[in-house]
């Protein structure tokens, strides 16, 4: 493109609007009274190049419009996201599309098939954040560059149709102009403006770094959303969930193998009634006797594995600390937090059971479950045995009938045995839940009974570690500094030149008109200079007046 020279010696960019030295119109439009002095007319590379594929792109993301539709598609997906329960915050051992479906229906089901069921961490959501910080230094480059360059090389004598053309403007005739301008100069220097001077003409200026306001809010949201990418980097974010259980040992996810967990105990304590003080005591009535919590715990130990990781081997565990989690006091080590936040009581561990002759009631033995870790076979010797042949942790009947589980954790769990015995050779079958027993291949001659039950609880825990927190800090802090940058200060300037014997006066502001127009009264008070007129209001009573004689006729 090629650039565009004013009468003024000044080399423009192709596109600019008015020369950015002297001030004059390089386009000439006789319908606009007013100039655009949005980014001080310059020209801006989005506007002006259009031919290549680099050219469109940038075009495309430079656009505010396109920038406001990326965040608020961001927000309703990540709305969206929080209808259900992300994936890590479901039960372990359960299938997820199955949990989604049982517990919400058609409308979990289609959550999970829509991929909402693992949202901030899909390939899509990624690219929407990387889009938004995309669009965000594209659109501060577009017109942070052309603004910057044009508020530098800004010149103090300005073209008479720059002046002219500003919303506030005036024309006086005073009989010593030297003494009214520097009584003008004084006035501007006492309200801090930086006044430079150039044949006898003036531009007072202040506040100009309000403008860079918005492009400070654009690094800290570039910041904050290069922090929220880094969430994604393996070691630099982890927010699992830990269930383990009492006596379990268990490798803490996130670590990488490198950290293990041993649940000792875990402590259950409620208000009692009678013993707490009159407020505990009313809530107590509100809630019921024993179900308000008074404090949850886990008491652990934190293990470290010794050497390198070895698959099929059994880590070797040095010990490094041992502490109770309760609420708001986590276990911390090594930049990892567990926190307690769940726990679920008497979950069943091993059930015991006895083969008995169903006439006699004769015991040959009892046999003990693992619910977590059941063997295939139990010999009762003398020739008794009995076979697992099927285990459904958390029985169900499907829509066809036959007994299936909705997930690996014994909530209700049911067995189907085979009995060998002396005299039954071949064996038989019996399937076996929780008060109940099925001889689904005729009658058997025996049986398996229930026998006991042991349960043991379950400590929910959340394991935590964040190297971004301060990133999204550091870009929370810059974009408020952006804020209140741009929010509470206003760039004022002011133009007064000697035109054939008049004193121009030409003002333009960013926001605050209002403002600016008391605070030239001030100045201009007991000078002799006509306070400027608003070319604003009058465009829009020249306007008003024009459709009211068009309805006229």
């Amino acid at each position: 493109m090629e650039h565009v020279k004013c009468e003024c010696g000044h080399v423009n960019p192709h596109g600019t609007f008015f020369c950015e030295s002297c001030g004059k119109p390089l386009e000439e439009n006789t319908e606009k009274r007013l100039l655009d002095m949005r980014y001080e007319g310059s020209a801006r590379r989005s506007q002006t190049y259009n031919k290549t594929i680099i050219d469109k792109i940038w075009a495309f993301f430079s656009s505010v419009k396109v920038g406001v539709a990326l965040i608020v598609i961001t927000l309703i997906a990540s709305a969206i996201g929080t209808i259900f329960p992300q994936e890590m915050y479901i039960p372990p051992n359960v299938s997820p599309a199955e949990y989604y479906a049982d517990q919400y229906g058609w409308a979990g089901k289609l959550y999970y098939k829509l991929g909402f069921n693992n949202l901030y961490k899909s390939w899509w959501y990624m690219l929407l954040i990387a889009s938004i910080g995309v669009s965000l230094v594209i659109c501060s480059l577009d017109r942070v560059i052309p603004l910057y360059r044009a508020l530098k090389k800004q010149g103090v004598t300005r073209h008479p149709n720059f002046l002219r053309k500003q919303r506030l403007f005036s024309v006086s005739k005073v009989d010593d102009a030297d003494d009214v301008l520097k009584r003008v100069k004084e006035k501007l220097a006492q309200r801090h403006y930086h006044i430079r001077e150039e044949n006898g003409n003036i531009l007072a200026e202040k506040g100009r770094f309000s403008r860079w306001g918005p492009y400070v809010n654009h690094i800290g949201l570039i910041i904050f959303l290069i922090g929220a990418m880094l969430r994604f980097v393996p070691g630099m974010y982890v927010d699992e969930v830990l269930w383990i259980r009492e006596g379990e040992t268990k490798e803490i996810p996130g670590t990488q193998g490198k950290y293990f967990l041993k649940s000792e105990k875990f402590i259950y304590e409620t208000y009692e009634k009678g013993k707490e003080n009159e407020v505990f005591n009313a809530a107590i009535d509100r809630v019921g006797n024993g179900t308000v919590a008074k404090n949850y715990q886990t008491n652990v130990v934190l293990y470290k594995r010794v050497g390198p990781i070895v698959a099929g081997e059994e880590p070797k565990l040095q010990k490094i600390k041992e502490y109770k989690i309760r609420v708001n006091e986590p276990l911390k080590y090594d930049h990892y937090a567990l926190y307690q936040v769940d726990f679920k009581q008497n979950e069943p561990y091993k059930m015991a059971f006895q083969l008995m002759d169903k006439t006699s009631g004769k015991s040959f033995g009892n046999v003990v479950i693992d619910l977590h870790n059941p063997k295939s076979s139990y010999d009762l010797g003398n020739g008794y045995r009995v076979e697992l042949l099927s285990y459904f942790p958390d029985f169900y009947f499907d829509e066809e009938g036959n007994p299936a589980t909705k997930s690996k954790i014994p909530n209700n769990p049911a067995f189907v045995f085979k009995m060998f015995t002396p005299d039954k050779p071949k064996g038989e079958v019996s399937f076996v839940a929780i008060q109940q027993t099925i001889e689904p291949f005729g009658d058997n001659k025996y049986k398996i009974k229930f026998a006991g039950l042991e349960t043991r609880n379950v400590s929910g825990l959340t394991v935590r570690r964040d190297f971004t927190l301060w990133i999204l800090g550091v870009g929370g802090a810059i974009f408020m500094i952006g804020l209140i940058q741009g929010m509470y200060w206003n760039h004022r300037r002011i133009w007064l030149q000697r035109v054939n014997g008049e004193v121009w006066l030409a003002a333009h502001t960013n926001k605050n008109w209002f403002g600016l127009k008391n605070e030239i009264r001030r100045i201009l008070d007991g000078t002799g200079l006509a306070m400027p007129v608003d070319q604003a209001d009058e465009e829009t009573k020249a306007g008003q007046g024009g459709q009211m004689h068009g309805a006229a006729q």
